[in-house]
């Protein structure tokens, strides 16, 4: 008989497992060790067992504009809602779509239920306000004279109506158009500007003021009343004394920038913070609604080279905005800026040049995605997009708590019962699948811990559950093995050779099983809402994982473990014992006793 050809091995076979197990023996401990790194060593519980409220929005629009639903205005609610959320003084709160109109508003513990929903279920305000006057973020001593001194200006685009200054930023990352000079105090501009502003509760624009007697005080500049006068002097104090610094939030991951102009009527004059906490803006009464715009999109001016917004106005917000440009035109700065005001927050604030009517365009120092963002803002402002509240839980920490112990009980119990079973019935074969048990245990748990932070996963009691049963999902892999090895045994094979050849079938089978898993799995995640999905993704997970342990680690440990006497010469507690297993002889050697001899009869023809 010919000798093999060196470096043939058995189809299926595996001629170097060490370095299959290194690999995976190297991944845990990165992944164990970046989990240390990162600080982050126990998975993000979700708000069923770490205690909060949990609730999902449902988009709707108006008969006849169904296509407003879309997934860039969902995304835009996802950011005003997270905005809203984080004015609540909450920095876990998870906020995102679900589908294609669902949004799920996760808020941890320590939250006024109430409040937390009239924040996410009200429809978003968008407001035009007249600039009084802005200053940089921080408190300051109000005093009887001196005046910021604006520094830099803008140079209008042709036919444009606003321009942010490319020099220097204001919120949402667009330029404004002044910059206070270093140490200005802002005493006399606030009381200058608030001169020209209409007392609260009257309407009008910046200018005008108003007298309770027209008749005696026809002059439009006229001294205000004594109630005007306490007001002014206590929007004064309040815009001194604002401080639009983003604060840091419970967790210390996320910044919370001040508004304390939610809740302003848009009749009256307030302050209000930029988006990123960089300025503070002393606003005037608002002079266009967010529903008097058409239309609004970032675009890219060939011509110029530059991202722009342009705004289209409806027949009534472009009489409203004409009107408003042509005072403001013909103020200096900051007078002639308009601030783009959504819910109590300055995402915008350029500077208006001409007067301007159905048509308007914010020219500056865009890029591609803050052009995108505020025209989706002024769009979103505009569109007949509302959200019904679906559901709301709440769970208290010590419920949570109870669930969370309840869920790792049970999957004690079951892991447990897995164990009984493996020992009992495999014996010695038990350790390789309770090894690989345990490495997929640590590779399921180190991934769940970093993908909190990575990617805003959080461990929910539906998860839970899809780790449970991926216990039993892994565990039928490594049976679907042995098996395939003991039926190669019974056959009249050695442990080897057995090892070899069992593997092909049952790799077929296990790649099979587990693609049925994950589809089922990848289906679930994709068409449910909730909770839910986190029982799917989990068992998306650790379907994967199974694969990865069984190629990469249970299928070379039992390479290996078969050179060693115990298993390959079938030790009677290694799961393998031939005459346990009623192996037969090789079913050539059977062959060669029964045949007859030459020139012999046979019984039956005798």
């Amino acid at each position: 008989m010919a000798a093999p050809k060196k470096g043939r091995r058995p189809a299926g076979g595996q001629s170097r497992p060490g370095r299959a197990l290194a690999l995976i023996l190297i991944a845990m401990v990165a992944l164990t060790g970046g989990m240390f790194w990162s600080g982050h060593t126990t998975p993000r519980l979700g708000i069923d067992l770490a205690g909060g409220t949990s609730i999902t929005l449902k988009a709707k629009a108006e008969p006849g504009k169904e296509d407003a639903v879309n997934e860039t205005n969902m995304n835009t609610a996802v950011g005003i809602i997270d905005r809203r959320v984080n004015g609540l003084g909450v920095s876990e709160a998870e906020v995102q779509t679900q589908g294609r109109e669902n949004i799920i508003v996760n808020i941890p513990r320590g939250v006024d239920e109430k409040q937390a929903r009239e924040q996410v279920g009200t429809t978003a305000q968008l407001h035009f306000r007249p600039v009084l006057t802005w200053a940089p973020s921080g408190p300051v001593t109000p005093t009887p004279s001196g005046s910021p001194t604006p520094s830099g200006s803008t140079t209008p685009s042709a036919g444009s109506s606003a321009s942010p200054s490319a020099t220097s930023t204001t919120s949402a990352g667009q330029g404004a158009s002044a910059t206070p000079s270093a140490g200005a105090t802002q005493g006399r501009a606030v009381s200058d500007a608030l001169k020209k502003a209409p007392s609260p509760g009257a309407t009008g624009t910046p200018g005008a003021t108003t007298s309770p007697d027209a008749s005696k005080s026809p002059n439009p500049t006229a001294t205000t009343t004594p109630p005007a006068d306490a007001a002014n002097a206590k929007l004064e104090q309040q815009f001194a004394a604002l401080d639009c610094t983003p604060k840091a939030g419970k967790a210390g991951d996320k910044k919370v920038v001040p508004n304390p102009a939610r809740s302003v009527p848009p009749e009256q004059p307030t302050v209000a913070c930029g988006q990123e906490g960089d300025a503070k803006y002393l606003l005037g009464p608002a002079e266009v609604d967010g529903k008097d715009v058409d239309d609004a999109q970032g675009v890219f001016d060939q011509q110029r080279g530059m991202w722009i917004v342009n705004m289209e106005f409806t027949s009534e917000g472009a009489k409203k905005f004409s009107k408003i440009t042509s005072k403001l035109s013909q103020q200096q700065e900051p007078q002639n800026q308009f601030a783009i005001v959504l819910d109590g927050e300055v995402v915008s604030a350029p500077s208006v040049r001409t007067t301007l009517s159905a048509n308007a365009e914010i020219s500056g120092s865009f890029t591609q995605q803050s052009a995108q963002d505020l025209g989706n803002i002024l769009s979103y402002g505009a569109l007949p997009l509302s959200f019904d509240t679906q559901s709301v839980d709440t769970v208290t920490p010590a419920l949570g708590s109870e669930q969370l112990e309840a869920g790792l009980i049970a999957g004690a119990i079951g892991l447990a019962l897995v164990v009984i079973y493996l020992v009992v019935y495999y014996r010695g074969l038990s350790l390789i699948a309770l090894l690989s048990l345990a490495a997929s245990a640590i590779l399921t748990y180190t991934i769940m811990s970093l993908l909190g932070p990575a990617i805003g996963f959080a461990l929910n009691l539906p998860a839970v559950c899809g780790a449970i049963v991926a216990i039993g999902i892994t565990a039928d892999s490594f049976i679907v093995y042995f098996e395939r090895i003991r039926d190669e045994i019974r056959e009249g094979r050695t442990l080897r050779p057995a090892v070899e050849r069992a593997w092909p079938r049952a790799r077929r089978t296990i790649l099979v099983s587990d693609f049925v898993s994950f589809l089922a799995a990848a289906v679930l995640f994709a068409v449910t809402v909730g909770k839910v999905q986190g029982f799917a993704f989990t068992l998306g997970l650790t379907t994967l994982l199974d694969v990865v342990v069984v190629f990469l680690f249970t299928k070379p440990l039992m390479t290996m473990l078969a050179r060693t006497k115990f298993f390959g010469e079938g030790h009677a507690w290694s799961g393998l014992d031939p005459k346990r297993l009623g192996a037969k002889p090789p079913l050539r050697r059977s062959r060669r006793v029964s045949a007859p001899a030459a020139g012999s009869v046979d019984p039956k023809e005798a």
